[in-house]
């Protein structure tokens, strides 16, 4: 059994979830801001999520999220549920406004379990950036129900854009998931990710990307692609809501994450030939001169 420790003033923060580890990260182990660090008051705190649902509580396996049936719309319940708890948290940490972004490629919100106090953006297409209603007003970026990018030996259903094709991208020379993609685009605004929810290795490449200022909380341990250690329902929400709610307290500090343009940019992907469908590995490389730009290469 892992010892957890509490340590104030948001810099770190451990949940026991029925003989599991569940780690809201506020920031490597360290000393706590300096009083002249804290983010001022602001009078308007919008906050932008952008969900996904492989890296909901419960789902872990491609069926629940690539399939329509009975687990594709339980898995959509349980991340309805996430959602609902990290909004909870972010109004109790002083969100004045939120607005929720469905990111799943198929949808999966289900609206008479939208959480009240925020808005909610589903279907497609939709005009304009991928991040629609998404500028500069918005305080903070939450990412809720992430995966880690294609490749990752313990991420539970990870992939980058498609699991099928196995897609895996460098932007500027570092292989980059849709965790870097999805912050790159909100940091052409200034906006700064303060939350992410996911498996462990989703929050271990939150915390890479993004440093010591964003909260993570992951709400299952990956065995393997299709495989996981789950935790209890209630015990992940209760750590969502909590996550959330400090991760109010990191407006100020946390920083935007910016790709320096022009990108130089490589993608690797599978085609299939044939009538076989045999698969064949094949790169691009190329320059992405708008970040905003960054999901068409």
């Amino acid at each position: 059994m892992h010892q957890v420790r509490r340590i104030v003033a948001g810099v770190g923060l451990g949940v026991m979830l029925a003989g599991a580890l569940v780690v809201v990260r506020l920031g490597w182990a360290g000393e706590p801001a300096a009083e002249s660090q804290k983010p001022s008051v602001s009078k308007e705190l919008k906050i932008y999520i952008v969900t996904d649902l492989e890296g909901a509580s419960g789902v872990y396996k491609f069926a629940q999220t690539q399939e329509p049936g009975p687990l594709n719309e339980q898995a959509k319940e349980y991340l309805m549920g996430d959602i609902a708890a990290v909004v909870r948290g972010l109004r109790a940490g002083g969100a004045t406004e939120i607005l929720v972004l469905d990111g799943h490629g198929t949808q999966a919100f289900v609206p008479h379990l939208m959480e009240p106090g925020a808005k909610y953006i589903t279907g497609r297409p939709r005009p304009g950036h991928p991040l629609w209603g998404l500028d500069e007003s918005f305080a903070g970026l939450a990412i809720v129900g992430q995966h880690a990018m294609m490749g990752v030996p313990d991420g539970v259903l990870c992939h980058t854009q498609s699991s099928r094709t196995e897609n895996r991208y460098w932007y500027n020379g570092v292989e980059s998931g849709e965790l870097a993609q999805v912050a790159a685009i909100a940091g052409y605004y200034g906006v700064p990710p303060i939350l992410v929810t996911g498996d462990e290795a989703a929050c271990r490449e939150a915390r890479q990307f993004f440093g010591q200022h964003c909260v993570t909380v992951a709400v299952k341990r990956g065995i393997s692609q299709e495989a996981a250690v789950l935790y209890p329902f209630p015990e992940t929400r209760k750590a969502l809501e909590e996550g959330a709610k400090q991760a109010m307290k990191m407006i100020g500090l946390a920083k935007p994450y910016r790709l320096q343009t022009p990108i130089q940019a490589k993608k690797e992907y599978l085609i299939f030939e044939g009538s076989e469908q045999k698969p064949r590995r094949v790169v691009k490389e190329g320059i992405i001169e708008d970040v905003l730009k960054l999901l068409e290469f």
